[in-house]
């Protein structure tokens, strides 16, 4: 789930909460870059074919066309502030892939 901190013209910030056990679909986005710090938990991040972890107070970044995914194989929440910048930050800009969800 997310929850919006702030919406403007130039950048959204969104606090990310990942369940334990559940991750966020594979995806990539054509016209936006995102920016990710791990506030609580630990994070298994996918960027390309590479894969590591983030603990608290660790970043990343996301450039625009670069596939990603989060998943928390842990078994407390993970919570990140995820910081969007770009030409176009709508939730159309989402290519995904094996997405769960079905969306």
């Amino acid at each position: 789930m997310f929850e919006n901190l702030l919406d403007s013209a130039i950048c959204q910030v969104k606090r990310l909460t990942v369940n334990s056990g559940h991750h966020l679909s594979l995806q990539y986005h054509h016209k936006r870059s995102e920016h990710w710090v791990v506030i609580q938990g630990t994070a298994l991040i996918t960027k390309g074919k590479k894969q590591y972890k983030l603990c608290a107070n660790q970043s990343t970044f996301i450039k625009k066309g670069e596939i990603h995914r989060i998943e928390n194989k842990s078994k407390k929440d993970l919570i990140m502030i995820e910081v969007q910048t770009g030409e176009y930050l709508e939730e159309d800009d989402i290519k995904r892939f094996k997405d769960i969800y079905k969306r």
